[in-house]
């Protein structure tokens, strides 16, 4: 169940959203001052916020610039263009005014969390048992996770997002270079074998495979 923490200090408003949200099957968390919200968010991760701007305590400006990794919806009766710039720019991921349509704010809250399904989809590499995620940088085999060096990790990468493609030791060292400045092509063995033990010990199987006199690639 997705939740959603409804920041409001007008109750009838909140009320009112509070009462649809659970209706489309969302959970649903109060605050109705700044400060309330701060201390809201110190102890609970929501999947959205939906954010009214002009709150006693700490205005909601204050808030969005501390929230980090919780999309926020601005719900204000701030009209201006130049706020909702600036917001948008701030870090919202959308802005609608009051007053407003619930079906309207039901449609954005579901706009959002399709957005971030698919983010979370382009996120993830497959390649047989081999699973990257892109944002946590877990690196699994058959379910079970492996633990990469920085340097592994880059190669891994390189070599997931080109399956069964050759890549070059030369283009392995320059597209890693930004992350792994220290690694050279005498180094890149080391690692490049060492990646592919660990692959392998979690595996059963070898998954890169050494192409002679021309680079590497992942197998499946």
């Amino acid at each position: 169940m997705k939740t959603i923490a409804v920041i409001e200090d007008d109750q009838h408003i909140g009320n009112i959203i509070e009462n649809a949200l659970k209706k489309e099957g969302y959970g649903v968390l109060r605050a109705y001052s700044g400060t309330e919200a701060l201390y809201l968010l110190s102890h609970n991760t929501p999947d959205l916020i939906l954010l009214d701007l002009m709150l006693p305590g700490l205005a909601g400006e204050e808030i969005l610039s501390k929230m980090d990794g919780i999309p926020v919806i601005v719900v204000s009766a701030k009209v201006g263009i130049d706020d909702k710039v600036n917001l948008l720019l701030s870090g919202a991921v959308d802005y609608i005014t009051k007053p407003f349509e619930i079906r309207e704010l039901l449609a954005r809250i579901s706009v959002q969390f399709r957005k971030e399904e698919k983010q979370s989809l382009i996120s993830i590499l497959k390649v047989d048992n081999l699973v990257l995620d892109l944002t946590s940088h877990e690196v699994t085999v058959n379910d079970t996770q492996v633990h990469l060096t920085k340097t592994e990790y880059a190669i891994f990468k390189l070599l997931m997002q080109n399956p069964n493609q050759v890549i070059s030791k030369s283009v392995i060292l320059e597209r890693i270079f930004e992350d792994t400045p220290d690694c050279t092509e005498r180094s890149l063995k080391q690692h490049i074998s060492n990646l592919r033990k660990k692959l392998r010990d979690a595996g059963d199987k070898e998954y890169i495979e050494a192409v002679w006199g021309i680079g590497f690639k992942i197998t499946f």
